[in-house]
């Protein structure tokens, strides 16, 4: 019963939360560093291949003006109208792509974190408030769960649990939300609407990758722990026994 109390009171405060960001605009910020960072890497790409194309026209429009000895005015104008197309058309495409679905699990754990945070992103419109505020939450836990997982064996029971939540349970969720009409989503059905199913769901998913996280953390605790142990054993207990010699020959 404080399960489902707690459970309440999150969803409601997510639900105040998001309306605050709508009144705002909207938000369109990444979810997490792991999306912001295959964003970023699209950018950059598109920027080289603006200056590279760029750099092509000057070029072209030079060995021309040699040949013919100037281009002249509308030569200039030409050139100029060429570059505006270029930095339009490369600023425009190609649009950042949204990983499908059976691509998610695939790579490393950051590459999985990556791109689930953009693929959640993409999803974030069709959903109901309360739910996009919990995926914006989930965002920031991948991103410290994803650290994780870059020091654990990829066939460790908490590695492959994670692929499984992330990369299968939380978009199988998504979808079958995303398949139901719009004007259903709002009805009760089996106690509850198939917007609040959803924020349900997606509460416990969060939970869980919580308690991946935390179990984790807990590895890398003891193991610090038992570091701390040896060196105690090694070299003393505290630096606080080692003699003073601040005082001498005073």
């Amino acid at each position: 019963m404080n399960d489902l109390t707690k459970d309440s009171d999150r969803i409601m405060a997510a639900a105040g939360n998001s309306l605050q960001v709508q009144r705002a605009g909207g938000r369109r910020v990444s979810i997490g560093k792991g999306s912001a960072e295959i964003k970023t890497q699209h950018l950059l790409a598109k920027v080289k291949r603006i200056v590279l194309a760029i750099g092509a026209i000057v070029i072209a429009a030079m060995v021309a003006g040699l040949i013919i000895d100037g281009i002249g005015f509308v030569g200039v104008m030409l050139t100029f109208l060429a570059i505006v197309a270029a930095t339009v058309g490369f600023a425009a495409f190609p649009k950042i792509k949204v990983p499908k679905r059976a691509e998610l699990t695939k790579g490393s754990a950051a590459q999985m974190v990556g791109r689930t945070e953009l693929w959640l992103e993409a999803q974030r419109p069709a959903l109901p408030p309360p739910a996009v505020t919990l995926v914006d939450q989930i965002g920031v836990q991948l991103d410290a769960l994803g650290l994780q997982l870059q020091t654990v064996d990829q066939e460790h029971p908490a590695a492959r649990e994670v692929r499984k939540l992330v990369g299968e349970h939380l978009p199988e969720m998504v979808d079958s939300y995303r398949k139901v009409p719009a004007s259903l989503r709002t009805e009760k059905r089996g106690g509850a609407t198939p917007d609040e199913q959803l924020t349900q769901g997606l509460a416990n998913i969060s939970r869980e990758i919580d308690s991946v996280t935390r179990q984790l953390a807990d590895g890398a605790l003891d193991d610090l722990a038992i570091k701390n142990r040896f060196l105690d054993y090694k070299y003393g207990e505290t630096p606080d026994a080692l003699p003073n010699h601040s005082g001498e020959n005073t």
